[in-house]
């Protein structure tokens, strides 16, 4: 931490506590935020904070996204998908795509006029991103796209897309690759926002191709086919942006039950006053501070770019599968308000659930991490 991330620290607070916390209901019941939030979030320079000042961006660091991701959650809202928008998309455009093309549309992601979606996963494959049956077809100066995807994070509300398909069918891997499609362009449609255990306000959606006509130079890279390994390079920082969530999460909830467990009483006295709470709290807070430990060290060696595959599979594994723990053990002491959506720990334990399956399932961390031992 520097005091330059101290004061965003602070902007993301303020802005967490105002514009996100108090929406949280309505938004679950509307199943998406409300679209000036992304606005809002870009006046005040809270979008696009990696990406460099020529691009609108804040010119910041990875370090930047951390501190903002951990405020969000520890605010309690799992509604705004600015971990996909800032930490996911942005990065894709400006790693992979034309000048001409960054210069169009990282300003808009900045200012919050665009949202941005990325579309892997379909209703037939899931983590398997080389089973991919969504097909881009060259057509003179375009492609011509069509298929579906599903579970897409801001997919009800993206106005810019990047989308995986398949370029060359019989190519295995060497036929994905990543093609961007504004939301605007004729054939291009919106299925039902999904209805979810957890995060109800986010507007995970169905999205539809049908004869899709995207201009050739939106293909991500210099030529086709580079879709699984632009996806390879990509996702370690993705699963460190889980983890950062996951961590938040933990250490919020247990700053939660500790505060529920010394006001509520039982038999007499405070419930923090039993000994079984106070050694479920102290060994949630023992886990919560080795996530924590682990966690800044992967930030640390990714902002020397040094978080290789496995590392941040480790780091997604190890923290989800603590968070869903320690928030469960944390709603079992609140008993049965625990169990009540009002209450924000109960919201966190439905929303932590898909931790261990988004990013990559954690049967896949453990697979990635095997093949280095």
């Amino acid at each position: 931490m520097t005091e330059e991330l101290d004061d965003v620290r602070d902007l993301a607070r303020t802005f967490c506590r105002n514009e996100l916390a108090p929406h949280q209901a309505r938004w679950a019941r509307q199943k998406h935020i409300d679209r000036e939030v992304w606005t809002k979030a870009g006046e005040v320079g809270l979008l696009a904070l990696s990406v460099p000042e020529t691009y609108g961006g804040g010119g910041g660091t990875f370090a930047h996204e951390a501190v903002l991701y951990e405020e969000q959650a520890r605010s309690g809202d799992s509604a705004w998908g600015v971990t996909v928008h800032n930490g996911i998309v942005a990065h894709y455009l400006l790693a992979y795509a034309s000048e001409e093309k960054k210069r169009e549309w990282l300003p808009k992601l900045a200012s919050g006029e665009y949202v941005g979606a990325i579309a892997m996963t379909e209703p037939g494959t899931g983590s398997d991103l080389q089973a991919i049956s969504t097909r881009a077809v060259r057509d003179g100066d375009h492609y011509v796209v069509n298929g579906a995807k599903t579970f897409i994070t801001n997919g009800g509300l993206a106005d810019l897309v990047v989308v995986a398909v398949k370029t060359d069918p019989d190519a295995g891997a060497r036929g994905v690759s990543l093609i961007v499609v504004e939301t605007s362009t004729p054939g291009f449609r919106r299925g039902r926002v999904l209805d979810k255990v957890g995060m109800h306000g986010q507007d995970t959606a169905e999205l539809f191709f049908d004869d899709v006509r995207v201009p050739a130079e939106n293909l991500l890279g210099d030529e086709e086919g580079q879709g699984f390994v632009q996806l390879m390079q990509q996702l370690p920082q993705e699963r460190l942006i889980i983890a950062i969530t996951a961590v938040a999460g933990m250490e919020s909830a247990i700053e939660q039950t500790i505060d529920y467990t010394k006001e509520r009483t039982a038999f007499g006295r405070p419930l923090f006053g039993f000994q079984n709470t106070k050694y479920t709290l102290a060994e949630a807070a023992t886990e919560a501070a080795v996530a924590r430990a682990f966690l800044d060290q992967c930030i640390e060696r990714h902002l020397r770019g040094e978080l290789d595959v496995q590392g941040a599979a480790m780091v997604k594994l190890w923290s989800t599968e603590r968070v869903n723990k320690v928030v469960d053990d944390c709603v079992q002491l609140f008993g049965g308000y625990g169990y009540m959506t009002e209450y924000p720990i109960a919201r966190a334990w439905a929303d932590v659930r898909v931790s261990r399956i988004f990013g990559g399932t954690n049967e896949i961390m453990k697979d990635i991490i095997s093949r280095t031992l």
